[in-house]
């Protein structure tokens, strides 16, 4: 038997090690030994026509001890499977496959059983030199070697479809808090990378362990098991049962619309006159009141009238729980609130920020309502443009040029011609304030009692769209439909043109005074 009849098998084998290491240096090192093995131990063959089984037994266990020495170099394992490469004949291809799929399943098992497998199949250690290393009893690693045996035949070789199909998710926070967004970010930006939103999107219904998220979400446990470190960190999941995660707050879905479509305008309908007729007088009255109003068309200041006397009634009139916020790991009070809806169903409500100045004066806050009635979208104010827009106002002036300046970029304050500024935001005073309640509680108070009814019929419903162990969140969420309805009251109203359009430019926020400084 010739040298030359093994040099003929030289591409095969390379390509055989190829499939079986991390790069071409050890792919070459293996095809080398198993070359030279072959080699050296012909002398043994005594069946030429055997000569290729031969030859790919002794691959195999020189694979076998070539992995145990390279393990105890490499701190990880890769991934990502190797591709199918062309050197090898049918001989190899589905056993290949097979072994692929394998290092791809083992990538997914969660630590308890990955390093156990590891340690054992790729580095060759006994079950009781594992149990030494890990620091186990050794029945417990016989056991987690056999689980993991059974989690790997039943997984099979398939990827699931929804590694596939990443869920995109929009994330923020509702509560109090001082951030500036920059210096000092929003929570969420710590967890709204896109691995962390699909274990949030698959934690969120029911709970989810590592092994089925690596498995929904197409990546290795370990960096399933990174980001719920860091999930668990920033107090975005709980630990529903051991090894079994949560997602602890509320993602909007097309469900939560679709049920506002079918029932929202429906059950305000026997009521929807009288309230349309509430606004209207509401608006005639609020008009005489002599506020500050920026120079906007009683059109447009229709809008905010409706949405102030929808805020004052929720506050004085809505008997549905609020419970507040824990505090949260960096201390303030607040929660986190996702949303992966498409934009095709319209949910019920209306977006409300609140902010009020901590500086010069003190005494001044600035409320934004948003998403309803074609509104153009605004930002709450951070407190130093609230601080020169009060001093604007009363004073005539500031000497806070810095905040004035980047308040005229932002459009919440104009510069004349002449040098003097022009704040574009309506304005009231505490006086004035007290003035329009009174108003509003004059026309609204009637309609509570029946209003009340419609909304906690509409509730008891709702409700039933929120997760179980989330009761504190959807009875906050369940509480703003008092004033989001408001919403659904101004659709109907433009639909049916009792109302006009606002104009292009309209944004809906006011400066309220509440402290005289």
């Amino acid at each position: 038997m010739k040298r030359d009849i093994i040099d003929s098998y030289a591409e095969k084998v390379y390509g055989y090690a190829v499939k079986r290491t991390y790069s071409r240096e050890e792919a070459e090192e293996l095809a080398q030994e198993i070359l030279f093995t072959a080699v050296r131990d012909l002398h043994k063959l005594r069946d030429a026509d055997k000569l290729e089984p031969w030859l790919w037994g002794i691959a195999g266990n020189v694979t076998k001890s070539f992995r145990r020495d390279l393990g105890k170099r490499r701190a990880t394992y890769s991934y990502d499977t190797l591709e199918n490469l062309s050197y090898e004949e049918k001989y190899f291809d589905d056993r290949e496959e097979i072994y692929a799929s394998l290092r791809t399943k083992v990538a997914m098992l969660s630590a308890i059983y990955r390093d156990i497998v590891v340690l054992h199949y790729y580095d060759g250690l006994s079950t009781k030199a594992i149990s030494e290393r890990l620091g186990l009893p050794e029945g417990t690693v016989r056991w987690r070697l056999s689980e993991a045996r059974k989690k790997l035949k039943k997984e099979g070789v398939e990827m699931k479809e929804t590694a596939l199909r990443p869920k995109k998710m929009r994330l923020n926070i509702y509560g109090n808090g001082d951030y500036n967004g920059v210096t000092v970010p929003f929570p969420f930006v710590y967890i709204d990378d896109a691995l962390s939103q699909n274990i949030l999107y698959y934690c969120y219904e029911k709970p989810g362990g590592v092994e089925e998220l690596a498995a929904l979400c197409g990546v290795p446990a370990y960096y399933i098991e990174d980001r719920i470190e860091n999930l668990l960190r920033r107090e975005a999941i709980v630990e529903a049962t051991k090894g079994k995660y949560l997602t602890d707050f509320v993602i909007w879905s097309d469900k939560h619309g679709i049920w506002c479509e079918e029932n929202a305008e429906r059950m305000l309908m026997p009521l929807m006159d009288k309230l349309l007729c509430a606004l209207e007088g509401i608006a005639e009255d609020a008009s005489r009141i002599e506020f500050y109003k920026a120079g906007k068309s009683e059109g447009d200041l229709f809008y905010l009238y409706g949405a102030m006397a929808f805020a004052y009634a929720s506050e004085h009139y809505c008997k549905l729980p609020y419970p507040w916020f824990k505090k949260k790991y960096d201390g303030n009070e607040w929660c986190y609130i996702g949303s992966t809806e498409s934009g095709t169903h319209r949910r019920m409500g209306i977006g409300i920020q609140h902010s009020a100045n901590l500086g010069s004066r003190g005494g001044c806050s600035h409320t934004v309502y948003n998403g309803f009635g074609g509104i153009k979208l605004r930002q709450m104010m951070y407190d130093n443009y609230v601080n020169v827009c009060e001093d604007i106002l009363l004073d005539g002036k500031t000497a806070d040029v810095e905040s004035a300046a980047n308040a005229i970029r932002d459009g919440y304050i104009v510069k004349r011609q002449d040098g003097s500024f022009f704040v574009t935001v309506p304005f009231f005073t505490i006086e004035q304030k007290a003035e329009f309640d009174a108003i509003a509680d004059r026309h609204l108070a009637p309609l509570m009692p029946e209003y009340s009814d419609v909304i906690n019929g509409f509730v008891s419903g709702y409700k039933k769209l929120f997760p179980k162990h989330l009761g504190d969140d959807a009875d906050r969420l369940c509480h703003n439909t008092f004033m989001g309805a408001y919403e659904v009251i101004i659709g109907y109203a433009q639909r049916t043109g009792a109302i006009a359009m606002p104009s292009p430019s309209c944004y809906c926020d006011v400066l309220v005074q509440f402290k005289e400084t």
